[in-house]
């Protein structure tokens, strides 16, 4: 049977069946132009609005003056004034937790491999975390970093390290979201940090009269 013959009746069926007409339903409602303003257009005149009234400049200014104060003064982080002096360690020795191999797949270091960056990278200068916002801690900074010769790096945990600068000149950081405190595991400052053999030696200190000055609060 050819394949004309076995689709015969469907065609049939086509040809029989009746046309198809458009027809008319009338109107069923009421039509609208669409009036709804262009987004672009209605965003630039606002923006042309605000900018004649002065707000755009004010908004401007006032996001300059977030950026700027985001710079110069970081948000503090919330760590108390140490009450007792106390002493620990922080072993950095890292531990891998899975093979790395290279591009083609070779293994370079298998998993459980140990390694300490003091190792490969010394730490001759110590680390010394404080509130800048505390007179008690600036000054046992300030004495610290005579003590110790130019060999402390100070890092701010609140305040205002721009003005420390100015005032010390000599470059001073700030531990911004505390990346560092909760590395080293530092609860509570002033914490001075320095290497002591493969670890880090922490010695949180008790800044001058602060027992006496946290019962006076």
């Amino acid at each position: 049977m050819s394949k004309l013959q076995t689709r015969w009746p469907l065609v049939a069926v086509l040809m029989a069946a009746p046309a198809a007409h458009a027809e008319s339903l009338g109107v069923i409602g009421p039509v609208y132009r669409i009036a709804e303003e262009d987004l672009l257009a209605m965003i630039e005149r606002r923006l042309r609005q605000k900018e004649a009234s002065g707000e755009l400049a004010r908004l401007r200014a006032q996001a300059v003056e977030r950026g700027r104060a985001a710079v110069l003064s970081p948000a503090p982080l919330a760590l108390p004034v140490a009450q007792a002096a106390r002493t620990y360690h922080y072993d950095p020795t890292y531990v891998l937790d899975k093979n790395i191999v290279d591009a083609s797949g070779r293994l370079l270091f298998p998993a459980g491999t140990r390694a300490n960056p003091l190792d490969i990278v010394p730490m001759p200068r110590r680390l010394l975390f404080f509130d800048g916002r505390d007179a008690r801690q600036v000054a046992l900074a300030s004495k610290l970093i005579g003590t110790y010769a130019g060999t402390v790096k100070p890092v701010l945990t609140g305040g205002s390290y721009l003005d420390l600068m100015r005032r010390w000149r000599i470059p001073v950081y700030f531990d911004q979201r505390g990346l560092l405190v909760r590395r080293l595991a530092i609860a509570r400052v002033p914490a001075l940090v320095s290497q002591d053999g493969k670890r880090l030696r922490i010695d949180e200190m008790v800044p001058p009269n602060a027992a006496v000055d946290e019962v006076a609060r």
